[in-house]
């Protein structure tokens, strides 16, 4: 199969006088690329459109739902406590600072010698 593209090259000064012309053609399908003193530097290209119609909702409508009883269930308290940071020995894990803290200096200083 063998697609045929049009490509229509302008200088910018042209561009400017028929730009509603290279805009219908850019519509149809034409590429249309603006150059300055002969390298193209632009293309005109129409933007894809945005979809009109109403998303697809089923799933959510009452009644054709996915989600089990089992989810509304409280969690087991070794759940919680992995969430919440514990260990199994009842220590609270603190996370290390040093890595974060010594980034953000160095970060000062380089802004600081610009």
């Amino acid at each position: 199969m063998v697609y045929n593209m049009v490509m229509i090259m302008v200088n910018i000064y042209e561009a400017k006088t028929k730009l509603s012309e290279y805009l219908e053609a850019a519509l149809k399908g034409e590429r249309v690329v603006i150059c300055k003193h002969n390298q193209p530097v632009a293309e005109l290209r129409p933007v894809e459109q945005v979809r009109s119609a109403s998303r697809d909702l089923t799933p959510m409508y009452p009644g054709e739902t996915f989600v089990t009883a089992a989810f509304f269930d409280p969690l087991p308290d070794h759940e919680i406590a992995a969430w919440e940071g514990i260990q199994a020995n009842g220590l609270k894990v603190a996370e290390p600072r040093g890595t974060y803290a010594a980034r953000t200096a160095r970060r000062t200083k380089r802004k600081a010698r610009s």
